[in-house]
């Protein structure tokens, strides 16, 4: 059986996340029911990452098998042509050997979380970036974020419904940079807890508008109790622009 592997973008605006779930549509489903249409196979597809609805992905990856040898151009073609009207594009698809699998393979995910920091409203960021009217300081948040960077509990950075084993998580970068009005949150790990990026956005801008102090995050940190974290920022800022592998 060959296997094949899939990179993805998306507009998560209009879909419940990655996973199906019974309350709407998701990209998983979109994308299998595109694969029945194509070669009549009902298939799971296992991605890298499960975002969450609303979340938006650049370069996100599935990997799945199939019955019969495809040409993986022929495979691509299909399912973009199968997937419209969805807002869902297969950007490459190739081969891989049988053990390959997306999510399990990965060696590190990467994240963009955008804010447009101005007063006026948005047009074509609308959707597709969080604005915050107040002015943020994106040099304190520059500061603040190394304390984060790391192997640490993050807990005060989990949602309740988290099903990680572990709230232990190595955090390799945490980028805050700015141009003009538009501040960019750089996230990136072999893994991340369920809300982790948006809590940890959410808890910087507080950074951002002087309401907290790098005291303040270091000790929502080590509380390990999501209560004393700052709140999520919302899923329309936030990109999944890369998985790498080995």
């Amino acid at each position: 059986m060959p296997s094949y592997c899939i990179t993805i973008e998306y507009d998560g605006r209009e879909l419940v996340g990655w996973q199906r779930q019974k309350n709407g549509p998701s990209v998983q489903q979109h994308i299998e029911e595109a694969i029945f249409a194509f070669c009549g196979e009902e298939i799971r597809i296992q991605g890298a990452g499960r975002t969450d609805a609303g979340v938006h992905a650049l370069g996100q990856v599935a990997s799945f098998e199939l019955n019969s040898v495809r040409k993986p151009q022929v495979v691509m073609n299909a399912l973009n042509q199968h997937l419209k009207p969805a807002p869902i594009a297969i950007l490459e698809c190739e081969e891989v050997d049988n053990e390959f699998n997306a999510r399990f393979d990965a060696t590190k995910r990467h994240y963009l979380y955008r804010i447009i920091n101005r007063r006026a409203p948005l047009t074509v960021d609308a959707g597709f970036a969080w604005q915050v009217k107040r002015e943020l300081d994106s040099d304190a948040m520059a500061r603040a974020a190394t304390i984060l960077i790391g192997r640490h509990d993050f807990t005060s950075f989990r949602a309740a419904a988290c099903q990680a084993n572990s709230p232990i998580r190595t955090l390799d970068e945490l980028e805050v940079t700015r141009q003009g009005e538009e501040i960019r949150i750089r996230a990136s790990a072999l893994s991340f807890l369920h809300n982790q990026v948006r809590s940890m956005v959410g808890s910087l801008s507080l950074i951002g508008t002087g309401q907290w102090s790098e005291g303040d995050l270091t000790a929502a940190l080590a509380a390990r109790d999501r209560q004393r974290a700052g709140p999520n920022a919302p899923p329309y800022g936030l990109f999944l622009t890369k998985v790498e592998y080995s």
